[in-house]
């Protein structure tokens, strides 16, 4: 689950916003009353979301969704006057229905949760040292065995997945190997 941070000009809103949504089960860390406070409540976090109103003393929404990573999301509290669909920004209008507002977290605590498993499923990149040994792998293999480069890399691949170790892990076993 996200944690929010609710950031409203007047603090008794955020902190009354706060109660609701921990008795429904959210972590909200912090309650706010400035724009640079919601940012510095924001800056240890990553994948949460900040419920805020438009306009603070120090800032406004464009500023401190300007200053959010790419895995913090932004819902804009907003009267009726002020609506105005966003592609990047969710807002809601005032006065709020608890339903809606519940439902609308929900929702971005899902994409939130998608975001985190997409990157935690990308690749990792491997440091040039590690290609380097990878690399000197397959040249001996070629070398030694005859091989192309692409069947010297299925052949570690393959080694790596039989003995249940990772690619580097089994590289540096076959220039140990050819060392002794």
């Amino acid at each position: 689950m996200s944690h929010i941070v609710i950031a409203f000009p007047k603090l008794e809103v955020a902190q009354n916003l706060k109660k609701l949504l921990s008795q429904s089960g959210y972590t909200v860390t912090a309650a706010v009353n400035s724009g640079s406070a919601a940012l510095q409540a924001m800056g240890g976090l990553d994948h949460s979301i900040l419920i805020c109103a438009p306009r603070f003393r120090d800032m406004i929404y464009e500023e401190i969704n300007d200053c959010l990573t790419n895995g913090n999301q932004m819902l804009l509290v907003v009267t009726q006057e002020m609506w105005e669909p966003s592609q990047d920004i969710l807002c809601i209008r005032t006065p709020l229905q608890v339903h809606e507002l519940l439902e609308t977290i929900r929702m971005m605590d899902e994409s939130l949760y998608r975001l985190r498993r997409k990157q935690r499923n990308r690749p990792k990149l491997r440091s040039e040292e590690d290609r380097a040994l990878i690399r000197q792998a397959k040249e001996l293999l070629m070398t030694r065995n005859c091989l192309t480069e692409d069947e010297a890399h299925r052949y570690i691949q393959k080694r790596a997945m039989d003995n249940g170790t990772g690619l580097i892990e089994t590289a540096q076993m076959i220039v140990a190997l050819n060392n002794n």
